[in-house]
């Protein structure tokens, strides 16, 4: 499918030589024009299966559209995408996927369990399957005593349960959570992220979107950070976090030249009333930084090195222009 003015030569950009079979999720240069204004630029992403995977950005960086496209719902102006091993669309694979969209719809004259057997029949799953699997997932997201309720009785945070619970369904290889914590309280977002780490130990991908990034940098192994539909930087979790540390001290007898003596191992400093502020390129300087102060005389009370959250990384990679 062409959008006019469109070339036909794929964008330039590999995907790396890790085996296809390994990929729950290879794109290469997927781009996506409507009506002459681009929503995705040029796409170019890899997923290895059993990860649990974090598709970040700003509004309009188009995370939306991506996810549409490799779920078949939209075609791309131009680029490649394969899903589990095969062309995106493909009406096979897609009987082994599981999708919450941000934006659902459901039916909202059916109870829970009527939802969730619609959805199984249309997978093709039989009655005896169904009669197991319902009444397990409505416990798995504590709907269990909701089962005879109808929708449109439902809370915000009762319809996203729901909704997780149908994405489910299937035991899909591989599944696209869209907001999935979007409504729920603390304790509900504590219950989704136990169900995706569980999908994970049965083997299953999870590729999630969410602009809640405090439980993204908890429960996600990788993610892509996207820009103008590009992804600009995909990282492991843990190495993305890693690196400079910044350190509280508070103490009493702080003195300008106290603060102008760390920054041998500083690369910035902040002097105020009782409060010293530094970032270090690394932890190993911290024992040297903490008695150097104490040797000058500073009278310690509160030393706490800080680890660079998901926020200020996506906002040091991303920008500050737009929410997510």
């Amino acid at each position: 499918m062409m959008q006019a003015g469109e070339s036909a030569s794929t964008t330039a950009g590999q995907i790396a030589a890790q085996p296809a079979a390994d990929l729950a999720i290879a794109t290469r240069g997927l781009r996506k024009v409507f009506d002459g204004k681009v929503a995705v630029r040029s796409l170019t992403l890899e997923v290895p299966r059993g990860e649990i995977f974090g598709f970040l950005g700003p509004n309009g960086a188009g995370k939306s559209t991506s996810l549409k496209m490799l779920l078949g719902l939209v075609a791309p102006t131009r680029g490649q995408a394969t899903v589990l091993g095969h062309p995106a669309g493909d009406v096979g694979t897609r009987r082994k996927i599981g999708f919450l969209p941000e934006h659902f719809r459901f039916y909202d004259w059916l109870t829970s369990a009527e939802l969730l057997r619609l959805h199984g029949r249309l997978y093709g799953m039989s009655h005896a399957s169904l009669r197991q699997k319902v009444p397990e997932l409505l416990d798995l997201v504590g709907l269990a005593e909701h089962a005879g309720k109808r929708l449109r009785d439902f809370s915000k945070g009762m319809l996203q349960r729901i909704g997780l619970a149908q994405a489910l369904l299937n035991d899909p290889e591989l599944i696209f959570l869209d907001e999935p914590t979007s409504g729920l309280d603390p304790a509900g977002r504590r219950l989704v992220r136990d169900i995706i780490k569980a999908q994970r130990q049965r083997g299953a991908t999870v590729l999630l979107n969410s602009h809640l990034l405090s439980e993204v940098e908890i429960t996600c192994d990788r993610v892509a950070f996207i820009k103008h539909g590009e992804v600009i930087e995909t990282r492991d979790l843990n190495s993305l976090l890693e690196g400079q540390t910044t350190v509280l001290v508070r103490a009493s007898n702080l003195t300008p030249e106290m603060a102008a003596g760390v920054e041998k191992w500083a690369s910035s400093v902040a002097l105020q009333d009782h409060q010293l502020t530094l970032a270090v390129p690394s932890r190993e300087a911290l024992p040297e930084v903490l008695r150097y102060l104490i040797s000058r005389g500073a009278e310690i009370y509160e030393f706490t090195p800080q680890r660079l959250s998901l926020e200020e990384r996506f906002l040091q990679i991303v920008g500050s222009e737009g929410g997510l």
